[in-house]
C-alpha cells in the first residue's frame, strides 16, 4: 500500500522561509508526476506546484511563482517545497500528491496517492 507522508510544517513569521519534505513508501515514486496542494481554512484545496516524473518540467500556481521551488531526489523518494518570502495568504494545510497518469501536471482529481498533510502558518 502506497504512503505519502509529510513533513516540514510549522509557524514562520512573513518574509521568512520554510522547507516541506514529502517521503513516498511502497511507490515507484521515481515515476510519477508529483505535486503540492494547499488548502486554507474555509478553501477549496489548490494547485501550488507540480514537477514531472523525469524531473525536466516544474509547474507553479502564478501565487507561488518565483518564491516557491519544487524539486525530488529519486534516491531518498522524496519530494521536496522549498517556500521564501512566506505571506499571510500562504498559510494552509500542504499536501503532496503522486500521479501515474501520462500528464505531467494533471488536474487535483487524477492524482493516485495524497498525503494526510502539514500545516504551515505564517504570522505577521
Amino acid at each position: 500500500q502506497g504512503q505519502l507522508v509529510e513533513s516540514g510544517g510549522g509557524l514562520v513569521q512573513a518574509g521568512g522561509s520554510l522547507r516541506l519534505s514529502c517521503a513516498a513508501s511502497g511507490l515507484t515514486f521515481r515515476s510519477a508526476n508529483k505535486a503540492w496542494f494547499r488548502q486554507a481554512p474555509g478553501k477549496e484545496r489548490e494547485f501550488a506546484a507540480a514537477i514531472s516524473g523525469s524531473g525536466g518540467s516544474t509547474y507553479y500556481a502564478d501565487s507561488v511563482k518565483g518564491r516557491f521551488t519544487i524539486s525530488r531526489d529519486n534516491a531518498k523518494n522524496t519530494v521536496y517545497l522549498e517556500m521564501n518570502s512566506l505571506k499571510l495568504e500562504d498559510t494552509a494545510v500542504y499536501y503532496c500528491a503522486a500521479s501515474y497518469g501520462s500528464k505531467s501536471n494533471p488536474p487535483r482529481y487524477e492524482y493516485d496517492y495524497w498525503g494526510q498533510g502539514t500545516q504551515v502558518t505564517v504570522s505577521s
